[in-house]
């Protein structure tokens, strides 16, 4: 434990004393239309609550105690992410089982309830989605569908308020580092940002140390946020997890979750 702590406050030093050396994607011009607005509205209206958010931890859909943790990573992440330009944001862990889909969603929900920013949740975690099931939300198709051009994003994504849209997987891909890795991906995103023009986009991402996924889609984001679990995760996944990471993007930060403060 006190290794990983070490560990994610040398990060955070090392963050803050360096320059950025590696270079985020190409930012696509985005200006605010009534075109934009249309196509948000055009979108699934959901509404969530209930058992099934506080089964999973949800927590941020109403501001609150509970909240207050997840409001303060939104609020710093927003910050540095205005400050650079960045306007995607990976979430994704050393190893499984460390709650980072817990946190994509709350940050999401969080966000959501910035009535001045567009946001957008997608789950591409496509070996093992759950993002449906946190939310329990079954969207008639999945994401998988929409980055083969199968599928319009328009017929796929639903919205929760006026500004926050969730892209789900349904099902296991056969492919899912193929798919990630491939142009016609990268494609979908961009016209999707083209024409939603979001002024966040979350991606939930498979643990970077189980497979190829992760560093496959990572040149489609500005930034990455790292999620450890105390008495989980080890010093030296998230070392290598971080050097991983930087190798494709920006760090954005670290989340230590689980931790029993005082304990």
């Amino acid at each position: 434990m006190e290794k990983l702590q070490a560990a994610l406050d040398k990060a955070r030093q090392t963050r803050a004393v360096r320059s950025t050396t590696v270079s985020s994607r190409t930012q696509l011009k985005t200006t605010p239309s009534p075109d934009a607005m249309g196509a948000w509205e055009a979108l699934t209206p959901i509404t969530l609550g209930g058992e099934a958010l506080a089964q999973h931890l949800i927590v941020t859909q109403e501001a609150g105690a509970e909240a207050t943790p997840f409001d303060i990573l939104r609020t710093k992440a927003l910050l540095q992410m205005r400050q650079n330009g960045w306007k995607r944001l990976a979430i994704t862990s050393p190893m499984p089982k460390s709650g980072k889909t817990t946190v994509a969603c709350n940050l999401a929900l969080g966000l959501g309830r910035q009535n001045d920013l567009r946001s957008m949740l997608f789950d591409l975690d496509l070996r093992d989605p759950s993002v449906h099931e946190f939310l329990q939300v079954e969207p008639a198709y999945g994401i998988g569908d929409v980055l083969t051009g199968a599928v319009p994003f328009s017929k796929h994504a639903v919205r929760h308020g006026s500004n926050l849209a969730i892209s789900m997987a349904t099902r296991h891909e056969l492919d899912p580092t193929r798919l990630l890795l491939s142009e016609e991906t990268a494609e979908a995103l961009d016209e999707i940002e083209a024409t939603y023009k979001p002024d966040v986009m979350i991606f939930d991402l498979p643990s970077v140390l189980v497979n190829d996924d992760t560093r496959a889609f990572l040149k489609n984001v500005d930034c990455a946020l790292i999620v450890a679990r105390a008495e989980h995760t080890r010093f030296g996944q998230f070392d290598i997890c971080e050097r991983e990471i930087g190798e494709h993007t920006n760090v954005l930060g670290a989340v230590l979750n689980a931790c029993r403060i005082g304990v």
